[in-house]
């Protein structure tokens, strides 16, 4: 079915919400999953941009491989990266260079002004995908995050082990 599948993560419980479905696409195919962490930092005035760059992307390194470490535990095939920029762009870069078959990620679901506000990564990869895109939309309902493997409370939102 599919070879490889490109998860793109941001960190967040949400995001996490995809990580039992593209779980059961590996063990089910043996699909490799390749994990994708995009940093972007914004520097305010006065302070050193660089510095901030290489905080994010160590946050983002040390996130991504803990995901890795736990798919590879359960047997499966699984990559790590970290990429620097604007999500999409990079998110796109990233499925061209490793010749995906699909990119599955979660989407935060938002509309009105917040989405007209902050955009909508899940969308703008849609529309250029080269590549089949799965979206999953994590609700608001505790019992549904639970079932997918993470807390309702933000600061538990981690990977599940």
């Amino acid at each position: 079915m599919f070879r490889a599948i490109l998860v793109p993560m941001d960190g967040s419980a949400t995001a996490e919400g995809i990580l039992p479905h593209v779980r059961a696409l590996a063990q089910d195919h043996g699909t490799k999953l390749i994990f994708l962490r995009v940093a972007f930092a914004l520097a305010f005035p006065g302070a050193d941009p660089t510095e901030a760059q290489i905080q994010k992307v160590g946050e983002a390194q040390e996130y991504i491989e803990k995901i890795r470490r736990t798919f590879q535990a359960e047997g499966m095939e699984a990559k790590a990266a970290v990429r620097y920029g604007f999500p999409a762009e990079e998110i796109l870069a990233h499925a061209r260079r490793e010749k995906v078959d699909l990119i599955a990620m979660a989407t935060h679901g938002r509309s009105g002004p917040a989405r007209w506000m902050l955009g909508s990564v899940a969308e703008e990869v849609l529309r250029k995908a080269d590549v089949p895109v799965l979206l999953f939309r994590v609700g608001r309902d505790p019992a549904q995050k639970a079932r997918a493997g993470i807390s309702s409370k933000p600061e538990e939102g981690r990977i599940a082990q």
